[in-house]
């Protein structure tokens, strides 16, 4: 199999996994993937909710922004999400989504849709930082660690499908020097998408839960992958502030503010190549390091 048939292989089975089933009065299925997680990835959840709310909304109303509560570890098995229409405005939409699996509520989420209106803009700079040109892509770096990995993750991808990240400043995920201060990697889909906004926006949810968790853990020098501390999503904020194509390269850069009470605090924002910023990102989530006796 050649890398680009490769490729497109891995994003089809992601839009396949965003592709909702309508169950009628508002019910939307969807199965799930197992990437190597405990439980199913939280990205998955967060997109295909995202999805079941955008299912429900005109298309000229785009998502603005989203609050998420991980409230069970998901199976790796079909997910029901219910989406109730809380209110359309002359402006706004808001979309409650709850996500079940049997009689276990895993998961809830509020999402606001807004009509395109002009008014003031600012931004944060974008970081100045080497370009994705030459970068080595997880998946390589996540390669050589494989054989260091129980057999149960050998042939899991250990990171969202059908998505390249590439970190700017690679480091030893056996292990990792404390550091500080930001954690910035690229990332983009692994070949072409639909034109619909409303994928990229999706899609865009989905990748944003991978990786940010890590920097509460960056500057403890902790290694997820030697079984040293547990992590897992409380909750997930983000706005979208511009448009953008998810099959070109954006910038994600996060840290982490806070960590205290075994919750470590994590923030991010995505950037177009141009420098534009699309995207932000909150979460906070369990940090819990193992304490071997």
């Amino acid at each position: 199999m050649t890398d680009s048939t490769y490729a497109r292989q891995q994003l089809d089975q992601l839009l396949q996994l965003m592709t909702l089933r309508d169950a009628g009065n508002d019910h939307f299925l969807a199965e799930s993937d197992n990437i190597g997680t405990p439980a199913v990835f939280g990205g998955q959840v967060l997109g295909q909710s995202l999805q079941a709310a955008q299912l429900t909304v005109e298309a000229d109303r785009p998502v603005h922004s989203l609050h998420a509560y991980f409230l069970l570890p998901g199976e790796h098995a079909p997910i029901d999400y219910e989406v109730t229409r809380v209110r359309d405005g002359r402006s706004f939409s808001m979309r409650r989504v709850v996500a079940r699996q049997g009689d276990n509520i895993i998961f809830e989420m509020n999402a606001s849709f807004q009509a395109a209106s002009e008014g003031v803009e600012h931004q944060a700079a974008m970081p100045q930082v080497a370009g994705p040109e030459g970068l080595q892509s997880e998946h390589e770096l996540r390669q050589a660690i494989i054989p260091h990995l129980p057999p149960y993750f050998h042939d899991k991808t250990l990171a969202p499908r059908g998505l390249e990240y590439r970190p700017v400043a690679p480091v030893d995920l056996m292990n990792p020097p404390k550091r500080e201060g930001q954690i910035a990697m690229w990332v983009r889909t692994m070949d072409t998408l639909p034109d619909d906004p409303a994928v990229h926006r999706a899609l865009l949810a989905y990748a944003s839960d991978h990786g940010l968790l890590l920097a509460a853990i960056a500057p403890h020098g902790l290694s997820l992958f030697r079984g040293e501390v547990r992590l897992a999503s409380l909750d997930h904020a983000m706005w979208f502030h511009r448009d953008f194509r998810l099959d070109d390269w954006l910038l994600y850069v996060f840290d982490s503010p806070s960590a205290s009470g075994a919750r470590g605090l994590c923030q991010g924002r995505f950037y177009a190549r141009d420098g534009q910023m699309v995207a932000s990102v909150m979460q906070e989530g369990m940090v819990r390091p193992w304490i071997r006796r």
